[in-house]
């Protein structure tokens, strides 16, 4: 019980981002367009190395929303303007990565912090840091259930990458760009194969985050790659095994 009552906040946040992320999740791998969450995440990153590195971390929200925008926009234009859509956020993941190592190659702690933007530690997650992702998520699942459906056009484009570089801004700042990604992608893609994905990924993905959590904390472990490895590994094993299991029966 001492674990649940240090880490709780750490748990629900885990299980938020869950959820938020599978909203998104579902409709990228639906979209065929994996990797947006991912440059976003990095063009998001470019911001929040910003802000390290030349502003003593001030404005840290601000700047990587703005260039989470930034990335939103680009891509919600790419979309419609370019016919190989993959690459070409390949290539922002890329010039973002590069960018954000540029940035921090002067800093003593450039490598620390390059880390951090890519997975974070949340084991130890404050609950007021836990309230206000909360409020955050909270309107971000209101407009995407109710006000994302009766969008159209390119409008509907720009809805639905602006919702999600609003929660990359959240989610990086909390998580780290890897932790967001496998959290979109890996249980979304185990729900995709269940006739309910959606009540599917999130359960398998909170199972996923506490048990990574726990591991994380009773083998002093990096809580964001812990989270990494065992939601992506549990993922892959889902799948395999089920893809096995499928082709025997046939």
């Amino acid at each position: 019980m001492q674990i649940v009552e240090l880490l709780w906040p750490a748990f629900v946040l885990a299980i938020a981002l869950v959820f938020v992320h599978t909203i998104f999740g579902l409709e990228i791998i639906k979209r065929g367009v994996i990797f947006t969450d991912l440059a976003i995440g990095q063009i998001a990153s470019i911001g929040m190395a910003i802000s390290i590195a030349f502003m003593g971390g001030a404005y840290q929200s601000g700047m990587t929303f703005l260039f989470a925008l930034f990335g939103a926009i680009i891509i919600t234009w790419a979309t419609k303007k370019v016919e190989k859509i993959e690459a070409f956020i390949g290539l922002l993941y890329a010039l973002g990565i590069s960018t954000i190592m540029l940035i921090l190659a002067k800093s003593a702690e450039g490598v620390e912090l390059f880390s951090k933007l890519s997975a974070s530690d949340i084991l130890f997650t404050s609950s007021d840091e836990l309230y206000v992702s909360l409020s955050v998520y909270g309107v971000i699942s209101f407009m995407m259930f109710i006000v994302y459906p009766k969008t159209k056009g390119v409008f509907r484009e720009f809805f639905f990458f602006l919702m999600l570089a609003i929660t990359v801004t959240s989610s990086v700042q909390s998580a780290g760009v890897l932790v967001v990604f496998a959290l979109l992608i890996a249980p979304s893609f185990v729900g995709t194969s269940t006739k309910k994905p959606f009540l599917y990924a999130t359960l398998f993905g909170s199972v996923g985050v506490i048990v990574a959590l726990v591991g994380s904390y009773n083998f002093d472990l990096p809580t964001g790659y812990t989270i990494i490895f065992v939601t992506v590994f549990s993922s892959l094993l889902y799948i395999v095994t089920k893809s096995i299991i499928t082709t025997k029966n046939r």
